[in-house]
């Protein structure tokens, strides 16, 4: 007989305590999922190297952690329930999601004036200047690479 795989319970493990211990928190991994094949969703693309195909993947799951590293930072710097207004019509009080912040954060633009001025980043809406200070980045002082 095989060994058990290492999510399988046997007859003997499988208590009420130990199910529950091994599926606290399959909500959130089955979020990732969804966020994997929702809002990080690409246009299909044929690749035909196993290389490349390899690539793909690495890239698809970087955005995936940028995507789940921005929502744990926003909601950190939330602090206590880890909820805020202005995300959803109606300005109920929800916590925020990846989805959302990336959805209010794509209308910023960054405006170069000139070659001598920095640059500045354009803010059209309150929330945007709110989620940029959650995330600890300064929107008068964008950075600019030097040259």
């Amino acid at each position: 007989m095989p060994p058990p795989r290492p999510f399988t319970l046997t007859p003997e493990q499988a208590d009420p305590s130990e199910v529950l211990r091994r599926h606290k928190g399959q909500g959130a991994v089955e979020r990732r999922y969804g966020d994997f094949k929702g809002p990080l969703a690409v246009t299909p693309v044929f690749v035909q190297d196993n290389r490349r195909v390899a690539a793909l993947v690495a890239v698809i799951c970087l955005a995936l952690l940028l995507f789940c590293l921005i929502e744990r930072q926003v909601r950190r710097a939330l602090g206590g329930d880890q909820k805020m207004h202005g995300l959803y019509p109606g300005n109920q009080k929800v916590r925020p999601t990846g989805k959302m912040i990336l959805y209010h954060l794509s209308d910023l633009r960054l405006r170069v004036t000139s070659a001598t001025a920095p640059p500045v980043i354009a803010i059209t809406r309150g929330i945007q200047l709110h989620l940029l200070d959650l995330l600890g980045l300064e929107p008068t002082h964008p950075r600019w690479p030097e040259t």
